[in-house]
């Protein structure tokens, strides 16, 4: 069987499955392209490769991971073990959550208005895999990048995609409960906290739930950790810092909870919502609205 005969098979397939895409793609026909190019190592943009003659080996290969992502509901990116951020490939496991955040398209585009030049010093906050960070440190190369996570598993998934991109002089991680084990200021801190609520985590679609809980839910309507966020980040940033924060769907509850507060909320050509930024001197001015 040709690659072409088994990606129009396999685009079948996952179409009937009654699948959610949401983790790098949004159909079936680019799940399939993801998952056979992505297992086979054939370079995405090889598009002669669709005339190769697959193996056995290569057919079975394929066929146990499909069943996996069709029955288990295991996310494509766990199942090829990479993932694309902001232009770049990251290692991809269940110790993290996939990278999807639409703060790539702020990456892309240096960041711009928020920043009139690279920032010197940044802080990815909830980091998991650190793909939002070390991207960070690729789009400005004389920046020094600190990854942080509570997690030790996420930790040790982000010091693999550091070494992927050789910035071991220029980016480190540190184990940390948001903030209690971080010093110093930066000129830009970027978080993708958790903030889904516990109600809303139990009604997700099974793929979501394979990734690590610890990555997505917060209590408070999805607000506790993204509210401790914006009272705590000012002690770290610089007098001229920036924080930008996702909170996904929750940007709602947290409008109406801040509701005195000037909220910047950012758009997307590309797609995605819930990103804000606010400067230090605004989360100075109004840090006893976020308890």
């Amino acid at each position: 069987m040709k690659i072409a005969e088994a990606l129009q098979q396999m685009v079948a397939r996952l179409d009937s499955a009654d699948l959610c895409f949401g983790h790098g793609t949004d159909n079936p026909s680019d799940e399939a392209f993801y998952l056979i190019y992505g297992l086979l190592g054939i370079d995405f943009t090889d598009e002669q490769a669709m005339l190769r003659e697959l193996s056995a080996a290569e057919e079975a290969l394929l066929e146990v991971a499909l069943k996996r992502r069709i029955n288990e509901r295991v996310p494509t990116a766990y199942l090829v073990g990479r993932a694309w951020f902001a232009g770049h490939e990251f290692y991809c496991d269940e110790r993290a959550l996939v990278p999807r955040s639409p703060i790539a398209e702020l990456i892309g585009g240096s960041f711009e208005p928020l920043l009139a030049e690279p920032a010197g010093k940044v802080l990815d906050l909830c980091t998991g895999g650190g793909s939002i960070g070390i991207a960070t440190a690729l789009l400005w190369p004389n920046c020094e990048v600190d990854l942080a996570d509570i997690s030790a598993d996420a930790l040790a998934l982000a010091k693999k995609n550091i070494a992927l991109h050789n910035l071991g002089g220029r980016v480190r991680v540190l184990e940390s409960d948001l903030f209690d084990g971080i010093d110093g200021r930066y000129e830009l801190i970027v978080s993708n906290p958790p903030y889904v609520p516990l109600q809303e985590y139990n009604e997700l679609p099974a793929e979501f739930v394979r990734e690590p809980s610890l990555g997505l839910i917060s209590d408070d309507d999805g607000l506790q950790i993204p509210l401790k966020i914006l009272r705590d980040s000012v002690d770290h940033l610089s007098a001229d810092g920036i924080l930008v924060m996702e909170v996904g769907y929750s940007h709602s509850q947290l409008s109406e909870r801040l509701s005195n507060v000037p909220l910047l909320w950012l758009e997307f050509e590309q797609g995605g919502e819930g990103v804000l930024a606010l400067t230090a001197r605004q989360l100075q001015q109004y840090r006893e609205q976020f308890k």
